[in-house]
């Protein structure tokens, strides 16, 4: 009998140390796959993050020098040209001409918000309103004296002096923007720099035939 019953024992100890070996590869199998999902996990987070780390630079990095010197340079531009084209209400004797100023000011104005805006996501400084009369130098910048002159004038004197004044300031504008086509890097300042270029060229154009109608 006692034989017998440590037999009996012995088998049910290599049965429960059986089971625990089981019991204890399954744990470890387990706990590998969860470690193998949480690692995948991590490395598709890692990547994530360094794919928005790469497209956050090179949003950052999609503009050049020469799209910031475009956006100073063609806003305190832009802003002489609205000022002159605020001239022409209740100077201006054509219809021609005060519609011509209307239309440079609705297109200027909005180009201005835009390029500030710019400038600002740049990290730059962007022209203050007062800055406009410091660019004599910049191509068709009118100087403080022709501005004073044309405030002075009314009626068919003044047309004939704004269109002048115009054509001279529309072609320095077209300068610039043809650098920006060429050597600028930021889309949306390069298809601006085209719009201006397409749009003050077909303005120019009018403005000389309205002269050689005002000149004959």
């Amino acid at each position: 009998m006692n034989s017998t019953y440590s037999i009996r024992n012995l088998t049910r100890r290599a049965a429960l140390v059986a089971a625990a070996g089981s019991a204890t590869f399954v744990l470890a199998a387990c706990g590998g796959d969860g470690g193998g999902n949480s690692g995948s996990g991590h490395d598709a987070h890692a990547s994530a993050s360094a794919s928005e780390s790469a497209g956050a630079e090179a949003t950052r990095g999609a503009h050049n020098a020469q799209d910031v010197s475009f956006a100073q340079g063609m806003i305190p531009h832009h802003r002489q040209a609205l000022e002159m084209a605020r001239l022409a209400d209740g100077r201006a004797v054509s219809g021609a001409v005060k519609d011509l100023a209307a239309r440079v000011e609705k297109a200027q104005d909005p180009e201005i918000r835009a390029m500030t805006g710019w400038l600002k996501q740049w990290g730059e400084d962007a022209p203050e309103p007062a800055d406009s009369m410091d660019h004599s130098g910049m191509p068709g910048m009118m100087g403080g004296e022709d501005m004073a002159g044309l405030e002075k004038l009314t009626g068919k004197a003044f047309d004939t002096q704004f269109l002048t004044l115009m054509v001279e300031h529309h072609e320095g504008a077209v300068k610039m923007a043809a650098v920006e086509k060429s050597k600028g890097r930021y889309g949306p300042a390069k298809a601006m720099a085209g719009g201006i270029v397409t749009a003050q060229n077909a303005e120019i154009r009018e403005m000389n035939k309205l002269l050689g109608k005002s000149r004959g």
